[in-house]
């Protein structure tokens, strides 16, 4: 298990990275969007039932933010792909 202290800052352009090297192989944008992203609905179904522990809704709340981040960094990479001049 990962504590605290072991979190990689650079865990999220990572693996954002990873997805956008799918995207520059061919990989539709918004397939991998849906792949990345947990939508806000599916965050509270998970967190609706109280029957998990609190420190699992907190992983779980903290997977959500995670998955956010990299969404947004890859948009970030194929929005500049996309406005990014090619010489030929």
């Amino acid at each position: 298990m990962i504590g605290p202290d072991d979190f990689d800052p650079l865990a999220p352009q990572r693996e954002a990275a990873v997805f956008y090297g799918l995207f520059l192989r061919g990989h539709s944008a918004d397939d991998l969007r849906r792949d990345i992203d947990v939508p806000r609905p599916v965050l509270d179904k998970w967190l609706h039932p109280r029957r998990y522990e609190t420190s699992f809704r907190n992983s779980l709340r903290n997977m959500y933010t995670y998955r956010k981040r990299v969404l947004a960094i890859f948009d970030e990479l194929v929005l500049k792909e996309k406005h990014r001049v090619r010489i030929h």
